[in-house]
């Protein structure tokens, strides 16, 4: 009780130099709260924020990926030989990492001639793209999902409206629209494939900024009648909230069978881009999934440089806490060397005034660390919403981590400091020498 009653009555004789102490200790706190919790869940973010730039995962028929591969016929104008079951597309929704699929849509991508009203000559060989707009699923888990490149095109500026599923409406790109001489929505355009034609209505007229405002998008129903490919589709859209590439992913995108089992079953229920192509190859037959490496290496590298700077900010506001603490508890000694000193001359080891001195530092660095923890927290989500438009979820390991850098953070500056302890000589403070 003695003990504690002299703690409790250091801070009213030095109140000034104490609440600089937790201050610091404060602003130390509020920093490294705000930017760990950034680090810890800007993963999330990150993906969140890529994701309204389309698919992060393609799947294509087998044989397809194969010659791409050989050939390097990626992009190639020529029609598909080969396809996927528009059927099969749904089971998407059944593998491991379900939840973390959060759109797709299949494409079914063949070339006609098109006329709009009035225009006998038309475009030829124009690319028309048929999908799912917005597509409402019934899942054999019971509940129900909606999908569609109308949620994969957020950076398209559309005038008038997307298509619906199952009807005879299109939407032209910009570019071909301009061929044309479509200025607006609202007419109709006519699209002929190998002698067979059918009429769609213009309720859209898209800008996507690049090739794709050449192309001409109608539901996938309308196209496989045109095209006599009924129930086919020769590639699917997959946008997935994934885990950013590491060592262990890279390997396992070369070659999963390389994988010892320990790493196999790390990898394979981590949100990995390969990963969930694996799995999405496991339920769909004949197909090959592969992730759009441009977006994967984009998100590991802006998410590698963001944690580094984040990680420095956090070291750099320890450092300063620490050089503050120790000059600020240095100049508190130099103040009380009387009261050291007369504390020693009545029989106090050099241990116990080290541990009295450590003792009111740490009780001030707590309050401070507590006041800067929930100060942190709000500058963390002031970030997220100025950043990313939406909350940081604080986890628990922040808090721990923070606790464990402060406590070392003030111990070593306390250490340091503490050392002049030492060297007090009560006969010579006490006699003014």
């Amino acid at each position: 009780m003695f003990f504690l009653r002299m703690i409790f009555r250091s801070f009213s004789r030095q109140f000034r130099r104490r609440l600089l102490i937790a201050v610091t200790v404060c602003l130390s706190a509020t920093v490294s709260v705000a930017m760990l919790g950034v680090v810890f869940d800007v993963g999330d973010k990150l993906n969140e924020e890529l994701s309204t730039y389309g698919s992060n995962i393609t799947v294509q028929p087998k044989s397809d990926a194969v010659i791409a591969d050989l050939y390097d016929t990626e992009g190639d104008a020529a029609d598909p030989t080969s396809f996927l079951g528009e059927s099969d597309v749904p089971k998407i929704k059944t593998i491991f990492w379900a939840f973390n699929i959060t759109n797709f849509a299949p494409k079914l991508t063949m070339h006609v001639d098109v006329a709009a009203d009035g225009d006998d000559a038309g475009v030829t060989d124009v690319p028309a793209v048929g999908t799912w707009f917005n597509r409402t699923l019934d899942l054999e888990t019971g509940e129900t999902t909606v999908v569609g490149v109308d949620g994969m095109r957020s950076w398209w500026s559309v005038e008038g409206a997307w298509a619906a599923d199952d009807s005879d409406e299109a939407m032209l790109g910009a570019d071909l629209a301009d061929s044309l001489g479509v200025t607006a929505p609202g007419g109709s355009v006519t699209l002929s494939y190998g002698g067979a034609t059918t009429t769609c209505t213009v309720v859209g007229i898209y800008d996507s900024g690049d090739e794709e405002n050449g192309s001409l998008y109608l539901p996938s129903s309308t196209l496989q009648g045109l095209t006599g490919l009924d129930g086919l589709v020769d590639a699917i859209e997959v946008k997935a909230l994934t885990t950013p590439e590491n060592d262990l992913a890279r390997k396992a995108a070369r070659n999963p069978a390389a994988l010892t089992q320990e790493e196999w079953e790390t990898w394979y229920c981590t949100a990995y881009a390969s990963s969930i192509a694996y799995q999405i190859e496991e339920v769909i037959p004949g197909a090959v999934a592969k992730q759009v490496r441009q977006v994967s290496e984009l998100q590991g590298d802006v998410l590698n440089k963001t944690r580094a700077v984040m990680i420095v900010m956090t070291a750099l506001s320890l450092v300063a806490a620490a050089i503050a603490v120790a000059n600020l508890m240095a100049a508190s000694i130099a103040e009380r060397s009387a009261e050291l000193a007369l504390l020693k001359a009545v029989g106090a080891t050099d241990g116990a005034v080290s541990r009295l001195m450590l003792m009111e530092t740490a009780v001030i660095s707590l309050a401070g660390a507590l006041v800067g923890s929930l100060l942190g927290v709000g500058a963390a989500q002031i970030v997220g919403r100025v950043v990313f438009g939406s909350g940081i979820t604080m986890r628990p390991m922040v808090f721990v981590l923070v606790t464990v850098l402060l406590a070392l953070t003030v111990l070593v500056a306390s250490f340091s400091s503490i050392r002049s302890i030492l060297g007090v000589r009560p006969a010579e403070v006490l006699h003014g020498r």
